[in-house]
């Protein structure tokens, strides 16, 4: 057969994002045993680092598992909100944590401490080949969907992270640079800290309900009111509760017209948001009267 059904394809992919998950946390718990042994800071700070991949693609997982989900009248969005607050939570973690390396790093600046290279090398050579592995067992499902296109992003930068810190052990190794450990460490924190930003805002930005990224409201209401019978499409509120579960409500005022030809206008409508924006989840009401308040968002009454 030379295709999957879609739940065949996405076990196959939650099948490898398990085991890139269990690649993961196997190299932070080596990093980690490797910083302790070697002294190296850095080390530390790659294994927080792919230990926040980690969790990143175990939020990814329980996704795709979540997403099966059926609604239900206690939740009527199902469990699609869920990877948000973990995202939430695992980047204000990753904060505070990479505070804490910043400051640790300032202090062996001050007072360099003896760390062993090799080790630093060997342990950072384990990590790359496991990355290394993790990246190609992503790269298919990265091309279909943005949530495991994430993971696999995080894990290439990763690769690179762990070849500057398997050169560092070479030159820490061979001629005694004990200052670029707490230096990698300063680069690999300001990484973490830009990308924890980033999923922060972008979450902060779900959850404030926000406009999804690359949707125009002007855009959507040209495309409705260039329908026959559409007077004015206004009071829309567009918003994502999760990945690729886009959700638009909205007032269609049109002509003064049988029911039945109001409603066709209604489903014309929703098939051209659907079709033209790619949201799945519209939800017009149709009114003959003027509308008291017919702006684009609904305006708050002047005092």
């Amino acid at each position: 057969m030379g295709y999957l059904h879609a739940h065949e394809v996405e076990d196959v992919t939650g099948v490898r994002l398990l085991v890139t998950m269990l690649l993961n946390f196997a190299i932070t718990t080596a990093e980690i045993l490797g910083g302790l042994i070697s002294g190296s800071l850095a080390l530390l700070s790659d294994a927080l680092h792919n230990f926040s991949d980690g969790l990143s693609i175990a939020i990814s997982y329980a996704a795709i598992k979540l997403r099966g989900r059926p609604n239900s009248a206690r939740h009527t969005f199902g469990f699609k909100r869920a990877e948000v607050f973990a995202a939430v939570i695992n980047s204000a973690a990753l904060l505070v944590i990479t505070v804490f390396l910043f400051i640790e790093a300032g202090a062996r600046f001050i007072r360099p401490q003896p760390i062993h290279g090799q080790w630093m090398f060997i342990v950072a050579a384990i990590g790359l080949v496991a990355n290394v592995i993790g990246t190609a067992l992503l790269h298919h499902g990265a091309k279909s969907s943005v949530n495991i296109k994430a993971s696999y992003l995080h894990l290439l930068t990763d690769t690179i992270s762990s070849v500057g810190v398997i050169l560092s052990g070479v030159a820490i190794y061979l001629w005694h640079v004990y200052w670029l450990d707490p230096v990698l460490t300063i680069l690999i924190g300001v990484y973490i800290l830009k990308e924890a930003y980033a999923i922060i805002k972008e979450t902060a930005h779900i959850l404030m309900e926000g406009t999804p990224p690359g949707v125009s409201v002007e855009e959507i209401k040209k495309a409705i009111d260039s329908i026959p019978g559409v007077r004015n499409f206004h009071h829309a509120h567009v918003w994502s509760v999760g990945e690729h579960d886009c959700c638009l409500e909205g007032h269609l005022a049109v002509d003064d017209v049988p029911m039945h030809e109001a409603d066709r206008i209604r489903a014309q409508a929703a098939k051209v948001i659907k079709e033209r924006f790619g949201i799945g989840h519209v939800t017009l009401q149709v009114e003959h009267s003027p509308c008291p308040n017919p702006h684009l968002i609904s305006q708050p009454n002047p005092r």
